[in-house]
């Protein structure tokens, strides 16, 4: 029996997977395809680290690792929802909430200092950020709008905030000093065994990477963050954000960037707290306090210190906010700013948001204001800058007229997983960090000093290939320009225009328009044709493909969600993500409170159909062809109906999203008439649904406005989530008797 993998991941898409996968099973069934479920939560990644200490009745498969082989064969079919890149305090209320439930963790040590808190902090580490899109993505990436949802947010455009001439909204960034100012990058011409090692002032040599494998036309960068440049850099922004008037914000991507970027975030809390960490800092970190997990971290555990050093601390807290640029808010209402969690501001997705709302953020009084968007590294801070400028001159962009801007992406086998893994450093001692092969010779190397962040990074030659031909045929399959974003400036983008230059000849690209230019140039260039009304392909690396496939999507559509997120795997299977909106903590909140969930799945229905019609390619399998089509034309009713989720309580919610969804998918396929047998099957179910769609609203309807217990935030109750998401007991019956009937 053919079979898809379902993945179980966290907060809003694992409440909306209890809701909508009942209905994905019972109409895969008609086409003998089998729909299973990997959980691969934060709740259940961290326990399958602690088998060896957990009874047999609380031990969790370790499913990530399973999908990832499998992800490097031909019969991988998987769909993934979002799931938590979790930060050190996300990491943390996770394991607290799993000891409360009786399960033997560990605490997560800071600082190990046995053996055994060693091994500890290494098993929680392989959990923390983003732990889960490497493994699985052995493919790259091809993402953008569908046809039915880009003409659904033309013809319902969403808000968007008016652009002044006058906004002091501006992206600082260092220029120098920085990581890619730099770089130093590679190609290896065979296959050899790396290793990183630091040769100290004091004339020591001290290894940090043993073995680093890597294989013939391999790219390997090495680069650093100058933490004393970094330092005096934040100070002038800090100046200059209450010279100016305008909120001090910053943007780093602490998830992806695990562990470069809460490093970076710590050194923005000790800039806009001097006075703090000058009294008070040897304090905090003896009790394990560090910046790097922001001032919401500091300020809880503060009760563990002696009274006069917490009050000298929060002391020093009011007074750096009271004499400091106005603080650019998460939570106005709650006091949560920019700085108080690293995870909450995530680069990719709080920029597009500004710049959609005018350039401005909001403010301590819950008004938005011109804003400092303070982007230390400068690799692609230029990209938001041009758009920011084109919005000053020209206005906002007008959603029922622009064009669109796919994505091709460089992302397989973990190309430029940049400052996330165990090749990234914050140095301990001064001296020289040098890349060796086997042989000897030093092929990278860096003068370091204590306190700097030091990186390496692989980018292997299979991928770039594939991504080259995957560009190729997406410029002939939507006859659209694609452009390459690569920076000449940058050691590692010199290195990968080469091999695109290269392998650009091994196609046939006669009669297309592909271009390579500097990210500022292509992002202009991008956006002149979208206020023209013209689509264009951006063919980018790792890291901006996460943060294009954010950027323009939200302009466009008002969210990143309901882009269709496509991973052909190399080795022939397929990977379908359901789009790049996280996995939404305010909706579970509001789900909590009032028993609503806005959380909407039609990234869901998107990667869905698709994983229908590949099962059909691949297997030769006609009903899922069907499945699949009437799928996205079910899709499209959807969003012509406005079943979308409401952010109110008391109206259609993503359990009636659902509903509608099912109610279309099943009227579609008993009118269809490639799969006579299959119509017949389906239209009492059809007819029944559409019969009771009355009184399916109502019991759905119904519990909307009370409060929710889930039993748990990061590993909710089973039992009590079904029971949340499934509350219409009509629906559930017809639901029940479709397999049966087909």
């Amino acid at each position: 029996m053919a079979k898809i993998i379902y993945t179980r991941t966290d907060e809003a898409p694992l409440l909306a997977t209890y809701s909508l996968k009942p209905i994905i099973e019972a109409f895969a069934t008609s086409a003998g395809v089998e729909v299973e479920t990997r959980d691969i939560s934060l709740a259940a990644r961290v326990l399958a680290q602690f088998g060896d200490r957990l009874p047999e009745d609380q031990r969790v498969a370790d499913s990530l690792t399973e999908l990832g082989e499998l992800a490097k064969t031909p019969e991988a079919n998987i769909i993934k929802l979002p799931n938590i890149s979790a930060s050190v305090p996300q990491l943390k209320a996770t394991i607290a909430e799993l000891q409360s439930q009786g399960y033997d963790l560990p605490d997560y040590p800071e600082e190990p200092a046995t053996d055994e808190e060693k091994d500890v902090k290494s098993r929680y580490d392989r959990v923390k950020g983003s732990a889960v899109n490497p493994v699985l993505r052995e493919g790259n990436s091809d993402r953008r709008a569908p046809k039915a949802v880009k003409e659904f947010a033309k013809a319902h455009p969403h808000s968007m905030g008016d652009w002044s001439a006058d906004s002091k909204t501006n992206v600082a960034t260092m220029g120098e000093h920085d990581f890619r100012s730099n770089e130093q990058s590679v190609i290896i011409p065979a296959e050899d065994t790396l290793t990183i090692r630091l040769r100290t002032a004091g004339g020591e040599t001290r290894v940090l990477k043993e073995s680093l494998p890597v294989l013939p036309g391999e790219i390997v960068d090495a680069t650093k963050m100058d933490a004393a440049a970094l330092d005096e850099f934040l100070k002038a922004q800090i100046e200059r954000a209450k010279e100016e008037g305008v909120l001090f914000s910053v943007h780093l991507k602490a998830t992806m960037m695990k562990v470069s970027d809460p490093i970076l975030f710590g050194h923005v809390i000790e800039a806009f707290f001097p006075e703090v960490f000058a009294e008070y800092g040897e304090a905090l970190t003896a009790a394990g306090l560090t910046p790097d997990n922001g001032l919401a971290a500091i300020l809880a555990g503060l009760d563990e210190l002696p009274s006069d050093v917490v009050e000298g601390v929060r002391a020093g807290i009011e007074k750096g906010l009271a004499e400091g640029p106005a603080l650019a808010m998460v939570n106005s209402d709650q006091g949560i700013t920019n700085l108080h969690v690293p995870s909450d501001v995530i680069v990719d997705a709080s920029m597009p948001a500004m710049i959609r709302a005018g350039g401005k953020m909001w403010n301590k009084d819950d008004e938005t204001q011109d804003t400092l968007a303070v982007i230390p590294d400068s690799s692609y801070a230029g990209v938001y800058q041009t758009v920011i400028d084109d919005c000053r001159a020209k206005g906002a962009f007008d959603p029922t007229t622009m064009g669109t801007v796919p994505n091709v992406g460089l992302m397989a086998q973990k190309a430029e997983e940049y400052g996330s893994h165990d090749k990234t450093f914050e140095i301990a001692e001064a001296g020289v960090i040098e890349v060796v092969n086997s042989a000897g010779e030093v092929l990278l190397k860096h003068d370091v000093a204590v306190g700097d962040v030091w990186r390496a990074c692989q980018t292997k030659d299979v991928p770039v290939r594939d991504w080259v031909k995957l560009a190729v045929n997406r410029a002939r399959l939507s006859d659209t320009p694609a452009v390459f974003w690569l920076d000449e400036n940058r050691a590692h983008d010199r290195n990968v225009r080469a091999k695109v230059e290269e392998y650009l000849g091994e196609h046939d690209t006669e009669g297309l328009d592909i271009r390579i230019m500097n990210p500022v140039d292509a992002t202009q260039f991008s956006i002149d044709r979208i206020r023209e009304g013209k689509d264009t392909i951006s063919v980018t690396g790792n890291v901006l493909r996460d943060y294009n496939t954010d950027l323009f999507p939200i302009l466009e559509l008002g969210t990143s969600a309901k882009m269709l997120s496509v991973v052909p795997l190399i080795a022939g299977g397929g990977l379908f993500e359901t789009g790049a909106g996280g996995s939404a903590p305010k909706h579970v909140q509001q789900l909590i409170k009032e028993n609503h969930l806005r959380w909407d799945s039609l990234g869901e229905f998107l990667a869905l159909a698709e994983s229908f019609r590949h099962e059909f390619n691949v297997n030769g399998n006609a009903r899922a062809g069907v499945l699949g089509d009437t799928l996205d034309a079910a899709t499209g009713r959807f969003l012509e109906e406005n079943k979308s989720p409401s952010r109110k309580v008391g109206e259609i919610d993503n359990r009636g999203s659902h509903f509608f969804l099912a109610l279309y998918w099943a009227q579609e396929l008993a009118a269809q008439t490639e799969d006579p047998e299959l119509a017949a099957a389906i239209g009492p179910v059809a007819a029944e649904l559409a019969e009771k769609a009355d009184q399916i609203n109502e019991e759905l309807l119904a519990v909307q406005g009370s409060p929710v217990d889930l039993g748990g935030y990061y590993n909710p109750d089973e039992d009590k989530i079904v029971s949340a998401m499934r509350p219409s007991r009509t629906l559930n019956e017809i639901i029940a008797s479709l397999s049966e009937k087909v």
